[in-house]
């Protein structure tokens, strides 16, 4: 994920997980940035399958 934005918030993520009592390792938010993208670009094909122009719920 070089080149890529990272698209969530490492501190909150971070946050979230310590409050379980467990530790995020260095490339986690990375990883977690890279699944985000994936169910997005799914769900953009699926928009523009169905000729639409607004991501939903039932799109993710």
């Amino acid at each position: 994920m070089a080149d890529k934005e990272v698209l969530v918030v490492a501190s909150k993520v971070k946050a979230y997980i310590k409050s379980k009592e467990l530790h995020t390792s260095s490339d986690a938010i990375a990883a977690l940035s890279d699944k985000v993208c994936a169910i997005l670009d799914d769900a953009i094909a699926r928009i523009k399958a169905n000729r639409r122009s607004t991501v939903k719920p039932q799109d993710l």
